[in-house]
């Protein structure tokens, strides 16, 4: 089945450079281009693309606006990029619902492994990036704010929930999860779904820094 993605940036050069690298690969297509963040939102709710690709920086309406929006109409597989390594796009695009977040300078394989896990709702983080959430998150609380923190955000999870999402936090997908808590694939991805759906989450990514920050990994 071929993954479908939609490339939004307001350059035209990286466009037609994305869209070279997603369609060498047999299985993945671009099916659209947007140049703004508007004319994403349009061609989003058209097209129901499986991952979007989006730049942060953009006119009209930026790629974290354009991603809390689309967030709110139920397209959720958003890949955001930038060639800022800047804290406030990191965070400002997690705390949107962005399902992965890569620097520019990924390379072309991983750019594609990147898609493919964000299609699979498995979320996807540059290395560096994911370092800097965890140094970030282990600064925040002091040893006893952090367990009555834990305390209060894993109280509407079941003890499976729990297991699931310090499995999140470990990078695991969902066949991952099944086999190590002895599930089924489709029961692991239903308990993730819940997670999500009972800790206010909209990306599975925010499920995994929320594991790092409760040090449930």
């Amino acid at each position: 089945m071929t993954m479908r993605v939609l490339v939004v940036d307001d350059h035209p050069a990286v466009r037609v450079g994305l869209t070279m690298i997603i369609n060498s690969v047999a299985d993945v297509e671009v099916v659209g281009e947007a140049v703004n963040g508007e004319q994403a939102l349009k061609l989003a709710q058209t097209l129901r693309p499986d991952v979007v690709l989006m730049d942060i920086r953009m006119p009209l309406l930026d790629g974290i606006a354009t991603t809390r929006r689309m967030c709110a109409l139920g397209v959720t597989n958003i890949l955001l990029t930038t060639a800022f390594d800047s804290e406030e796009y990191l965070f400002g695009a997690l705390r949107a619902g962005a399902a992965g977040f890569i620097l520019k300078d990924t390379d072309a394989d991983s750019l594609i492994t990147a898609l493919r896990s964000v299609a699979n709702g498995d979320g996807a983080l540059s290395p560096s990036v994911t370092r800097r959430l965890i140094a970030d998150y282990a600064t925040r609380l002091s040893p006893p704010e952090a367990r009555e923190h834990q305390a209060k955000v894993l109280e509407p999870l079941t003890a499976r929930e729990q297991e699931v999402l310090a499995c999140i936090g470990r990078g695991l997908s969902n066949r991952q999860i099944a086999t190590a808590l002895e599930l089924a694939e489709n029961t692991a991805k239903t308990h993730v779904s819940r997670v999500l759906a009972k800790l206010g989450l909209n990306s599975r990514v925010q499920a995994a820094i929320l594991a790092q920050e409760l040090d449930l990994t």
